[in-house]
């Protein structure tokens, strides 16, 4: 039964995959200034706001595991599961942002990459979170959560100042390009259309994988539970 499940919500995330792909290919028309090179900031910007979410999901299961980790330990495994879950799907899409945002760079700026405010927090970012990952990989002993814990609360705390970046600072990133200025040339309907259903889509992608991953770090957590039990008793 779960793997039917499982199946069948792959399937429909395909589907919904290829049909925001569809409209952001197909459907939506071209910007009046960027014109081709446009239609990236529909993969773009959906992963970077995807990407914020899953690193406050990571956020919220570092804090719950801090918090609970003396009290009820079990819960705080789930949390912890949480935390390492939604950091990694984090980084995948943040990854994604990382390689888009050259790609556009390199046409519009004609330069792959800038010290900007905006790419700098955001690779800062992404370096925390890989710190992060790398800490839960190579690391060992009781402290090790903890440690993780503190990493990505302290990691998440860029994410504000990610977003807020071309705001507070001059920066040669576009400002918000969906319902901005009368100028901005994004206020066709097709391509907010476009715009929301590769957010949906990416929203939906990044669940999937989480769901899969946090059930897979559940399963560790408990085979090494059983393993340490067993040890006790032999």
């Amino acid at each position: 039964m779960k793997r039917l499940a499982l199946a069948f919500a792959a399937l429909l995330v395909a589907a919904l995959m290829v049909w925001a792909w569809y409209q952001a290919i197909y459907v939506a028309p071209d910007e009046q200034t960027m014109h081709e090179v446009q239609r990236i900031f529909y993969y773009h910007v959906p992963s970077a706001m995807v990407a914020f979410l899953f690193f406050a999901i990571s956020l919220a299961g570092s804090i719950g595991y801090l918090a609970l980790r003396r009290d009820r330990p079990e819960r705080a495994l789930v949390a912890d599961a949480w935390a390492v879950s939604g950091a990694e799907v984090g980084v995948v899409f943040c990854t994604v942002v990382l390689i888009t945002g050259p790609i556009w760079g390199r046409r519009a700026w004609g330069i792959w990459w800038t010290w900007d405010a905006r790419l700098t927090t955001t690779l800062v970012l992404w370096l925390i979170y890989v710190s992060y990952l790398l800490l839960r990989r190579f690391a060992a002993g009781p402290q090790m959560p903890t440690l993780a814990a503190v990493l990505g609360i302290f990691g998440a705390l860029d994410v504000p100042i990610v977003y807020l970046s071309n705001r507070l600072w001059r920066t040669q990133h576009p400002a918000p390009v969906f319902g901005g200025g009368p100028d901005s040339g994004i206020k066709d309907p097709r391509m907010l259309a476009a715009f929301g259903w590769n957010v949906l889509a990416w929203l939906a992608w990044g669940l999937l994988i989480l769901a899969l991953r946090f059930f897979v770090e559940r399963r560790k957590q408990k085979i090494a539970a059983a393993e340490a039990q067993a040890a006790l008793e032999a």
